[in-house]
């Protein structure tokens, strides 16, 4: 039975999962893989090197999904940033409807998108930053606990706290990310106040996902322990995955006497990051995932997996309305 939330209602999608902007994960392969089969596919825009890469992604998209998808532009601190201006203008042109946005000082570019009629979905770690969106008028907010892979923020606060913040504090609706990975996580996820779930870990571990396989067999062999976080020091947390590298860096992080971002550099380049993706050697480089992975067993197709999270879902929530009985009759 297709679920009604308002991210259902609003986004037009018969589950309330929605894909995680994940930088060299979300192609169009992956993107159009969720989206057929019910959730939200999410096209990243800095995985294309130029405005005119994304707008020819978008594209072959739309060829491979007539169901609604997204693209995330996440704002990221650069000595010479991106266009962003450019990218949400693609987007725009496009016609893309709905764009998941993260990161700093996002106001111009929701504004642009607000202006165009596009639906926008922002990503917070607090409830701070979540009022600031709130004010600049999204639509949905994507609250991110401390359990998320990639920048987890610096306040450490878990969803189980975050998401019940988010349901007192807040009047836009909002979707939980960060450690779900099933049915079971949609159903508490839906019983804390959230409309739908955010899923990135889970998602590169699919049958689509455009990574090597030996990326996905390292996190269903991988457990919740097997996740480090990195660049505290310079308030730039991330959380990566335990390799060798991730081992190394944090050691420098910890142990340098000067403090310098320039020590550690080589450990966390993006590069080298990427690389694990292609070539499938999972120590070649630091990448992303989250202590989610301990529940992750198999590599299933994009459908089976939400078809299996629908069913998980709709099963947990129809036993927890069981444990609610009528009160004994009164004897008086």
């Amino acid at each position: 039975m297709p679920f009604r939330t308002a991210l259902t209602e609003a986004l037009g999608i018969a589950i309330p999962v929605v894909q995680g902007g994940m930088q060299w994960v979300g192609y169009a392969e992956l993107a159009s893989a969720v989206s057929n089969a019910g959730g939200l596919g999410i096209i990243t825009a800095l995985t294309q090197p130029t405005p005119a890469d994304l707008r020819s992604e978008i594209q072959r998209c739309k060829k491979m999904t007539s169901k609604p998808f997204a693209v995330n532009i996440t704002l990221l601190p650069a000595i010479v940033p991106p266009d962003y201006d450019a990218y949400a203008q693609v987007v725009i042109d496009e016609g893309i409807r709905i764009v998941e946005t993260a990161g700093n000082s996002p106001g111009p570019i929701i504004r642009k998108l607000k202006a165009a009629g596009t639906i926008v979905l922002h990503k917070c770690t607090t409830i701070r930053h979540a009022l600031s969106a709130q004010k600049l008028g999204v639509d949905f907010l994507s609250i991110d606990g401390f359990e998320c892979a990639g920048h987890v923020g610096e306040h450490d606060i878990t969803n189980f706290i975050l998401l019940r913040r988010a349901a007192q504090s807040l009047t836009t609706p909002f979707i939980a990310s960060g450690g779900f990975g099933d049915g079971e996580g949609l159903a508490g996820a839906l019983a804390l106040g959230a409309c739908g779930i955010n899923m990135g870990t889970r998602f590169m571990c699919t049958a689509e996902a455009p990574i090597h396989e030996n990326v996905k067999k390292a996190i269903v062999a991988a457990t919740e322990d097997d996740t480090e976080l990195l660049l505290r020091r310079w308030r730039n947390t991330s959380r990566l995955f335990k390799n060798k590298v991730a081992v190394e860096a944090k050691k420098i992080e910890k142990e340098s006497v000067t403090g310098k971002f320039e020590e550690i550099a080589p450990y966390v380049s993006g590069k080298r990051g990427r690389n694990v993706f292609i070539t499938g050697d999972i120590d070649e480089g630091v990448w992303t995932a989250g202590p989610v992975m301990g529940i992750i067993k198999d590599i299933p197709t994009c459908k089976d997996l939400l078809q299996r999270i629908e069913k998980e879902a709709e099963t947990s929530i129809d036993r927890i309305g069981k444990l609610v009985v009528p009160a004994p009759a009164s004897k008086l």
